[in-house]
């Protein structure tokens, strides 16, 4: 584990008074969700991953699925009113979310985007998001996860 640092989601929570865990590990550019898990020390089901796509009417969404699982094109869009959605291009992501791939969270980007998270979030009473920093995670309830990123919560794996 590193010496751990603020990130922008961390200062976020910290000025929305929301109880969050942080946590560090030295992290490897080929590294998947599932090893994320496995140096946590956790389910993987209580690991999620942060998805942008972007609709056929040019609007972007934020989907919020476990590490495990593969976010459903088809749900995505009915639950985002699009006729379809697909992932925007990596190099897209940072201008657009001020975050990295690795690095994404539903929490703190450069301007609010729909975000949907799966349901099965709700099934755990802490769960992990990216911290907003390539080697960090963040542990917090669902509920305030939900809360604090305006997410809705669905079937979208």
């Amino acid at each position: 584990m590193k010496k751990e640092e603020k990130t922008n989601v961390m200062r976020v929570l910290d000025r929305k008074k929301i109880s969050y865990k942080s946590h560090a590990y030295e992290p490897d550019a080929t590294m998947s969700g599932e090893e994320i898990a496995g140096i946590l020390g956790e389910d993987t089901s209580k690991v999620f991953k942060t998805l942008v796509t972007q609709g056929k009417s040019g609007g972007y969404y934020v989907f919020v699925v476990p590490v495990r699982a593969e976010l459903d094109l088809k749900k995505a869009a009915k639950v985002s009113g699009e006729k379809a959605v697909n992932m925007i291009k990596q190099k897209d992501l940072l201008p657009l979310t001020g975050y990295v791939h690795g690095g994404c969270s539903p929490i703190g980007m450069k301007k609010p985007f729909p975000t949907f998270i799966h349901m099965t979030a709700t099934q755990n009473d802490s769960i992990f998001v990216s911290a907003g920093k390539v080697g960090y995670q963040i542990e917090l309830a669902p509920d305030d996860l939900i809360s604090v990123s305006g997410s809705t919560v669905v079937d979208i794996i």
